[in-house]
């Protein structure tokens, strides 16, 4: 029951759903009102789609590709830490400016909410339990229904937090996210430094 609490845990807080609230109105401020909706279901349910086949075929890829665990840790913890970073400072205009027209999977779906970190965290948590697949499905779906809940709802969350509010949950879940992908880095080079 810990590790499922954990492992939803770990990946909503790299799903980022509160700190990708302000990012999901201004990529949709020049979609009309009444399609908005319909939008972010459609790519929270891509973002499930993929992370969903990651999760299945993502490990398979990676032993036809001889990369151990050691390095999906190291290297996971690498770019979790990068994008704490971001989360925690912040850079204008990453995807501020927003296209014309709909956005489709690029960037919502990915890499927003299936990014490189949420893949590499479910392969870590696939690596860890091989046998523990349908609790890692479990954990893996609880985290994207929160992280979809609060992005259809992001006006409302925006109305309610408001700018600042925001900025201070995306850095409190920065500084969480650090902890955890130094722990990643720390563990996959304690395997490779007792190989």
């Amino acid at each position: 029951m810990n590790d499922l609490i954990s492992a939803v845990i770990t990946l909503f807080l790299i799903m980022d759903p509160l700190g990708n609230v302000p990012v999901f109105l201004s990529v949709l401020k020049n979609v009309p009102q009444e399609r908005r909706r319909a939008i972010v279901v459609r790519e929270v349910l891509i973002a499930y789609a993929v992370l969903l086949v990651f999760m299945l075929l993502g490990d398979h890829a990676l032993r036809l590709l001889h990369i151990e665990q050691e390095t999906i840790s190291i290297a996971g913890g690498i770019v979790l830490f990068l994008i704490a970073l971001r989360m925690i400072f912040p850079q204008a205009g990453s995807y501020s400016e927003a296209p014309e027209g709909e956005p489709l999977v690029v960037p919502l779906a990915i890499p927003l909410i299936a990014g490189p970190s949420a893949m590499a965290a479910l392969l870590l948590l696939q690596r860890a339990d091989p046998e523990g697949t349908g609790s890692l499905w479990l954990a893996m779906t609880i985290a994207w229904a929160l992280t979809a809940a609060i992005l259809i709802g992001a006006p409302f969350f925006y109305r309610i937090l408001g700018e600042r509010g925001l900025t201070a949950m995306e850095r409190l879940m920065g500084m969480v996210l650090v902890m955890i992908s130094v722990q990643m880095l720390l563990d996959g080079l304690g395997v490779f430094l007792q190989r």
